[in-house]
């Protein structure tokens, strides 16, 4: 073996040795993982996610990936002829729209990263896809005015079976944690009298990891972190931060729902929330295991 050859090896080695005391202080603790954007889409991405959530797993770390799926939906209800509308870009959900929802949410998307995280995983670790109406996972009802508004959206009109969470079943997911399965979830949830809401992908995640008492809630997302008035990303946030950026017009669009859903979760258990780029390769890796990490971490004040 060259000199050459040896000095890359010993590289390797010390970057195992860097991810060390983070594989032993996060043993056996829970991440909630929001997937969604190119991660889902790049096929590469793919393969790399899925390698890295079966890596987490075989660490100790109990992982919970929560997914969405936008652009499917809308091209599955395209192909049906079924008219869109967003209402404050929510998309309004009648009972048409909602089956087609759940069908590709728990259907298609769901059963393929499962299927994509099975392929890489071992004899003893596997992935199990669930929709928030199994098990009552995710109980829900409509979303109110009030939350909206919480959110920055105001809309003046009904949105149908769009959802917020009430509940989510803990005993159900540690008990699924603890047999060594990595539960894969639909944000679907189901309302008192059985009947199915959809809801924000990010939203769900958020709940989930507050009601699971996670260390970590990771957003994987299309932009680098949240950014300030410079273009620059701001590696740390607090709520204060949030409220001035906002207010400034800096953040907007889908950033607000999602950095406000971030401070939920950490102002209410959640140790760390972490918005970062999943177009980035291992950019979950890379978050985890070293000292720099990527991407905005969301803390409270």
């Amino acid at each position: 073996m060259s000199v050459h050859n040896i000095e890359d090896l010993i590289i390797k080695a010390k970057i195992l040795q860097e991810a060390l005391p983070y594989i032993r202080y996060f043993h056996g603790k829970t991440f909630v993982i929001k997937y969604g954007g190119s991660a889902m889409k790049d096929e590469h991405l793919r393969e790399s996610f899925a390698k890295d959530v079966v890596l987490l797993k075989y660490v100790g770390i109990n992982v919970i990936v929560v997914h969405g799926g936008g652009p499917q939906i809308n091209e599955m209800l395209s192909k049906l002829g079924i008219k869109q509308k967003f209402v404050g870009g929510i998309r309004k959900t009648d009972e048409e729209t909602m089956h087609i929802v759940e069908m590709v949410l728990s259907g298609d998307i769901n059963k393929d990263i499962v299927a994509l995280i099975n392929k890489h995983s071992g004899e003893n670790i596997y992935a199990v896809g669930l929709s928030g109406r199994d098990g009552r996972l995710i109980r829900a009802r409509k979303m109110k005015e009030d939350f909206l508004k919480e959110i920055g959206i105001e809309i003046e009109e009904d949105i149908g079976y769009v959802g917020e969470v009430v509940s989510v079943n803990v005993d159900l997911l540690n008990s699924i944690t603890e047999k060594n399965y990595i539960p894969v979830i639909a944000p679907v949830g189901v309302g008192e009298k059985g009947e199915a809401y959809n809801i924000n992908a990010d939203l769900v995640a958020s709940e989930i990891a507050i009601s699971m008492n996670a260390e970590k809630l990771i957003f994987l997302t299309d932009t680098e972190g949240v950014k300030d008035e410079n273009g620059d990303v701001i590696s740390s946030i607090t709520e204060r931060d949030t409220q001035l950026l906002i207010k400034k017009g800096i953040v907007k669009g889908g950033m607000i729902p999602k950095v406000k859903f971030a401070l939920k979760a950490v102002n209410n258990g959640v140790k760390k929330v972490h918005i970062i780029d999943g177009r980035v390769e291992h950019s979950l890796l890379l978050e985890i295991f070293t000292r720099e990490g990527i991407g905005t971490e969301v803390v409270s004040n």
